[in-house]
């Protein structure tokens, strides 16, 4: 899976940059057909405290997409990973019904 990351307003370590993507790659147990994702890391206008994660992934037939926010960009990551796999049971359950 593609997993193309873009920081916006910052310049991301590769630390934070290899973070995000292992925790994005893991989102592949729950559903083969991702073929990539799109990761927004930003700090939140007007207060650099606040770090958003907003992930697109692309699944074949729907994209996804989560955002959180939280005071590291790990928590805001593990939380919008978190929703993805909640939406990705969600969806397998309706597909198999």
């Amino acid at each position: 899976m593609k997993v193309n990351i873009q920081s916006v307003g910052f310049t991301a370590q590769s630390r934070l940059l290899e973070f995000v993507e292992q925790k994005v790659g893991k989102l592949q147990k729950f559903e083969d057909r991702i073929e990539g994702a799109e990761v927004y890391l930003k700090l939140e206008s007007g207060q650099e405290e606040r770090k958003v994660a907003e992930i697109k992934l692309l699944v074949s037939g729907e994209d996804l997409f989560a955002s959180k926010q939280a005071n590291s960009f790990e928590e805001a990551t593990d939380g919008a990973t978190e929703a993805l796999r909640r939406q990705l049971l969600k969806r397998k359950g309706k597909l198999n019904d």
